[in-house]
């Protein structure tokens, strides 16, 4: 089960949301390059992105954080918010990302997925972000009715190379994953599932490796700029 450590980029600093609000952010480092580079420096094998203002805006804002980051680092990152046709897919890939992540366009333009799943083989991720288990859009902002599952399951022959599953209101509150819906999800698809909201201990990340069900890794953000998670630590625990 892979880590992916998290920075979440906002107005070009690397800072962390408490249940998805953008008004409560709380910066934590003004060189996401050098965070990223710390993450890369203590083992991690991936670096998960998120370009929190573009999520807003439907399109790139922090491509200057995003292209820094990639220039400093030669391990791999994922990078979701405001991916949402396929010139952009196309222009964040050529730029050096390993994967794109399509979150709000997998709800209102299916086929879009489809397509660069087909164009990009192995490079495309669909973002599920959830709040009692049904899927929100647009940085988080709308909640539909569509629910998780449904979503997960209609890109089962997609090519689809992984499912990000965020669980909204666990996302920066330190209260843990929810383990059982990420388990459900991942036990419900066959398309590997990478847990993210709440994973704050190493408590945390042996249940989501425990639950039973293959998931491929999770994400984890506040609690190692808290200190409350040790990276090397966790690493360690998950080749276990």
């Amino acid at each position: 089960m892979i880590l992916y450590p998290a920075i979440d980029l906002k107005d070009g600093q690397c800072v962390r949301l408490f249940k998805g609000e953008m008004s409560q952010a709380t910066v934590f480092n003004d060189d996401p390059a050098a965070q990223a580079c710390a993450f890369a420096d203590q083992g991690a094998q991936w670096v998960h992105l998120v370009d929190l203002n573009g999520a807003f805006a439907g399109k790139p804002v922090n491509g200057d954080a995003v292209d820094s980051i990639l220039k400093s680092l030669d391990i791999p990152c994922q990078l979701g918010g405001g991916i949402r046709d396929m010139a952009t897919i196309d222009s964040w890939l050529s730029k050096g990302l390993a994967r794109v992540i399509l979150g709000t366009v997998a709800v209102e333009d299916p086929s879009l997925v489809r397509q660069a799943a087909r164009a990009f083989p192995g490079q495309i991720a669909v973002g599920i972000d959830a709040r009692n288990g049904r899927v929100a859009t647009k940085g988080w902002a709308e909640e539909t009715d569509v629910m998780v599952t449904d979503l997960a399951q209609a890109f089962e022959d997609a090519g689809v190379a992984a499912i990000i599953y965020t669980d909204i209101d666990r996302d920066g509150a330190m209260q843990g994953p929810n383990v059982p819906a990420t388990a459900a999800l991942a036990r419900a698809t066959s398309i590997p599932v990478i847990a993210s909201g709440g994973v704050s201990s190493l408590a945390d990340l042996v249940a989501l490796r425990d639950c039973g069900a293959p998931l491929n890794g999770a994400i984890s953000g506040r609690a190692l700029y808290d200190g409350k998670l040790d990276l090397a630590q966790a690493l360690s625990a998950l080749k276990a």
